[in-house]
């Protein structure tokens, strides 16, 4: 778990340390509030989960600062962003 967080990679994909860390912690507070996982995993441990469902760009903080899912409309292929905060 920690090895991912040491590779630039998952860094620069969600734009920087700093943006990381947010959205690692309002991700983890989501989810200890009962919000649904985005990825399949045989794990309880939540961190992994965060961690995969940046890795797999199922979640990004927007402008605001808010955790938002990526998703595409069925058949469009168009992008939509949801709230998750409202879950």
């Amino acid at each position: 778990m920690i090895e991912e967080l040491k590779e630039e990679a998952i860094v620069n994909k969600v734009g920087g340390r700093f943006k990381l860390s947010t959205l690692i912690q309002k991700r983890l507070v989501q989810l200890n509030q009962g919000s649904r996982a985005l990825v399949d995993l045989n794990t309880q441990d939540k961190m992994q989960v965060v961690l995969q469902e940046i890795a797999q760009d199922k979640i990004f903080l927007d402008a605001t600062q808010k955790v938002r899912v990526a998703g595409d409309f069925q058949g469009t292929g168009e992008s939509m962003e949801l709230d998750l905060g409202d879950l």
